[in-house]
């Protein structure tokens, strides 16, 4: 872990929205490993149980930040907040009045909390996909933004309250923009999982794997360990308070360069189908510039997308339903 956390969370109690899911689950085993106690509120939407570590330190209230008076009892009690719960890109698409109500209302019920409480500092998670198809590459944080999606919508539209409540009433907070993330945790037996996993679970199966458009849309895919250590640098760091990041890679990777690697790492020839592109997410080239939080923050992504595959896929073989039954 990068040394700019040290001990700042040890003894901490840490509040984690959606901590029962991908990224959640992830975070919530590296804040334990720091010595902090945490606390998750999940709807179990799209979380998991198996995400959570069984520890002592760690509390579950199955519960939805849409519930002010949940929120609120639980900001009170924490002295940090990692706000995850999102209506993801898939559901946001489905049903637009669920992203705003969830994405939207959940956020500003967590920053009026907030207004009540003494919380040191709240990240709160957004997406690359606030950018849309943007006219250069790499990406800057104060590029504009293109709201393709109502996910996009509601993920921008949240981060707007969390730079009004900082400049207006001083609220301690960080934004993050996550840049495709993978890696374990997020199975593909999930029906929400990323593109990862669910190629992974093609290879293995030897179905075809369903490539929507040419396969030369790029993308910026970052290792959730690397992801993990970004967003606590993001909860700690002096220089964070009130700032905007980009967590990716820097580096842009074609689908049809990610479904080679991948095969290689299973060892088979993979059966590609073509597909029409997708109603969502339909970006061309995505690849973000992380120089801004490497500079502020000394982070630098440790995680090369080979070595993050290879592990990822390593998670998936040893949590394969068959070998459980």
């Amino acid at each position: 872990m990068n040394a700019g956390i040290g001990d700042a969370l040890r003894g901490k109690i840490v509040l984690v929205t959606g901590g029962a899911g991908f990224v959640g689950g992830n975070i919530v085993r590296a804040l334990v490993d720091q010595g902090a106690h945490v606390h998750i509120l999940d709807d179990f939407f799209t979380g998991s149980m198996d995400n959570v570590p069984d520890h002592p330190d760690v509390e579950i209230s199955r519960g939805t930040i849409t519930d002010i008076d949940t929120v609120e009892r639980l900001v009170s009690g924490s002295q940090y907040v990692i706000h995850l719960a999102a209506r993801n890109i898939i559901v946001s698409t489905k049903n637009p009045r669920e992203d705003y109500e969830v994405n939207i209302g959940g956020t500003l019920n967590i920053l009026m909390a907030m207004r009540k409480s003494t919380v040191t500092r709240m990240v709160y998670s957004s997406s690359a996909s606030v950018y849309g198809n943007p006219r250069y590459l790499p990406i800057n944080e104060d590029d504009n933004a293109n709201l393709l999606s109502p996910y996009a919508v509601s993920k921008y539209a949240a981060e707007g309250y969390c730079r009004a409540f900082y400049e207006s009433y001083g609220i301690p907070v960080s934004v993050v923009r996550y840049s495709n993330v993978y890696g374990p945790l997020q199975n593909p037996e999930n029906p929400y999982c990323g593109v990862i996993s669910k190629f992974f679970r093609s290879l293995i199966s030897a179905s075809s794997i369903k490539i929507h458009g040419d396969g030369e849309q790029t993308r910026d895919f970052t290792y959730v360990g690397d992801v993990v250590e970004a967003t606590l640098l993001a909860l700690v760091s002096p220089k964070a308070e009130g700032q905007v990041y980009n967590v990716g890679t820097g580096r842009e990777t074609s689908i049809n360069t990610l479904v080679r690697m991948m095969a290689n790492v299973v060892g088979v020839e993979p059966t590609i189908e073509y597909v029409d592109r997708r109603d969502i997410d339909n970006i061309r080239n995505r690849v973000v510039n992380i120089e801004k939080i490497r500079r502020e923050l000394k982070w630098t992504p440790m995680t090369s997308l080979e070595n993050g595959l290879k592990r990822t896929y390593e998670w998936i073989r040893e949590h394969e339903p068959s070998r459980n039954t």
